[in-house]
């Protein structure tokens, strides 16, 4: 099993916030908008650098939906930001209707997704968003891991042609991928190659996927580790290879079953290679309020559960 060093946690909010102030001044189209939470989107700087591309909505997410999808007829790259629930839910509509079905360049941007967004509860954690994206046509589905793949994907975003929901969250988590990185949109990033079983991971996950790979490691199970960002398009070629190896896998995501990137797996694999499938993530259930390592360890989304899970595909394979 490799090792995965790292320096600092970050949370995946502040890479968002790095790289659109770096699009900011090498990309004169790119123009920001938000929902009233600049400071939680991290959008400050990007904010004192351009204020005359910055443009507030306030309270109005279907509103800045729709200045957003009237910005890219005049050649406009605009950036959204809000939190994930009000990014998707209370504006499905208007995403449905005036960006993917017109097929806009709008940039979707969506923090404190999942039930790490912790103490706020239920009401504002979201754990369909992204069933909810993939299965707008012509919508792309970004889900970053760390930081630095975060800074990578929000700058990679600009130049694709089309809408893209980018998803990332609030805590801070292992900054382990390299700050150099190349983000490829729909290219999966192996972590670690392995033998007996196959784990696929995204957004904050991931790092709890290398963790079970460590514990598996210590009870001589070789575990190969692929990082999925991109949902959609998924990169059934990686997941095909590493799966026709190892003739079993796992998924792992902060996200509903339904829907999610396990669900996508699956369809995969019933399709062209069935063989068995754990799934670590939330079964049909709304979040609550507590800290997010509580949420984490209730629901499920840990190493010890991703562990679990492995034992019970390698007890099927």
């Amino acid at each position: 099993m490799k090792d995965f060093p790292y320096s600092e946690s970050k949370d995946t909010r502040s890479g968002f916030g790095a790289g659109l102030l770096e699009l900011g001044r090498t990309n004169p189209n790119v123009v920001a908008l938000c929902a009233d939470l600049v400071g939680s989107l991290k959008m400050g700087d990007f904010i004192k650098e351009f204020p005359e591309r910055f443009f507030q909505v306030g309270i109005a997410e279907a509103n800045m939906i729709g200045l957003a999808a009237g910005m890219t007829i005049g050649g406009k790259i605009p950036f959204t930001g809000t939190f994930a629930n009000f990014s998707t839910g209370r504006v499905y509509d208007q995403i449905r209707q005036s960006v993917a079905y017109s097929h806009k360049n709008v940039k979707i941007c969506a923090s404190h997704a999942g039930l790490t967004l912790g103490e706020d509860g239920a009401t504002h954690q979201i754990l369909e968003d992204v069933g909810m994206m993939k299965m707008l046509p012509n919508m792309t589905v970004i889900n970053p891991c760390d930081y630095n793949q975060t800074k990578a994907a929000t700058m990679a975003i600009a130049d694709y042609e089309g809408p893209v929901y980018l998803r990332f969250g609030r805590p801070v988590v292992p900054n382990f991928t390299p700050a150099d990185q190349k983000f490829e949109i729909g290219k999966a990033v192996m972590l670690n190659e392995g033998k007996d079983v196959t784990i696929i991971a995204t957004g904050h996950l991931v790092w709890k996927a290398i963790l079970a790979g460590k514990l598996l490691e210590a009870q001589g199970i070789d575990a190969e580790i692929i990082n999925i960002h991109t949902i959609k398009p998924l990169d059934t070629e990686a997941i095909l290879a590493s799966v026709s190896k190892t003739r079993c896998v796992v998924t792992a995501e902060e996200h509903q079953f339904n829907g999610g990137l396990g669900e996508s797996v699956a369809r995969l694999l019933a399709q062209t290679m069935p063989l068995p499938q754990e799934l670590v993530g939330v079964d049909d259930s709304f979040g609550e309020s507590g800290t997010p390592e509580q949420l984490m360890e209730k629901y499920g989304l840990n190493e010890q559960s991703i562990v679990a899970a492995v034992q019970r595909v390698l007890a099927r394979k």
